[in-house]
């Protein structure tokens, strides 16, 4: 049963650095908000531009790169129809963005848990040890007592950079969802600046 344990530690080991490495792959500014898709937006002064948009986000394909070709592609709305379909396509990329933190968070939780389940399996076998042949040797108690302290602290161990890589990330989402906004709104704006003059 203590194996049992230490398998199930292992495994959430495994999974919360698999999702830590993935995430930190997946939220890398440059790969959300590329540069050239920014810069692209700047330049943007008129309908006549929005060709060298379009093609900054065909080449750079991303979160921000499709809210842009999705403000594209309803240019010929009314203002308020194509933010909303904006509005819209941005949650969706917001939960993508977010996919895997909820892994971490369940992490945060089980592992510290699991270790203590682990302790207090090993607990058990310990004293049902002394009952059946008696504390003659105090060593043998406190050696198996370190043994089965392993477990908490190897859940603790596992839950630490779990948190702190939930709380990070966490944090550049909201981040990256800011930057996006704002800049889909500069180009929205620019988008239909011209049908007011």
């Amino acid at each position: 049963m203590e194996y049992l344990v230490y398998i199930l530690l292992i495994v959430t080991s495994v999974v919360g650095l698999t999702f830590i490495v993935e995430r930190g792959l997946a939220l890398r500014w440059e790969k959300v908000v590329p540069e050239k898709i920014e810069n692209a937006i700047e330049a943007c002064q008129s309908k006549n531009d929005v060709e060298m948009v379009k093609r900054a986000c065909e080449q750079n394909v991303s979160p921000l790169g499709r809210l842009i070709s999705t403000a594209i592609e309803r240019a010929a709305w009314p203002k308020e129809e194509s933010v909303d379909a904006l509005q819209t396509r941005a949650r969706h990329e917001i939960v993508k963005l977010e996919r895997g933190l909820v892994v971490l968070e369940i992490i945060v939780g089980i592992a510290p848990l699991l270790g203590l389940v682990g302790t207090i399996i090993g607990m058990m076998a310990t004293f049902e040890n002394v009952g059946a042949m008696g504390l003659n040797d105090a060593s043998k108690l406190a050696q198996g007592i370190s043994v089965i302290l392993k477990a908490t602290l190897i859940g603790l161990l596992i839950a630490i950079p779990a948190l702190v890589s939930w709380s990070y990330y966490s944090k550049k989402v909201e981040m990256l969802a800011v930057e996006m906004e704002t800049l889909c709104d500069e180009f929205m704006r620019r988008l239909y600046r011209e049908e007011k003059k």
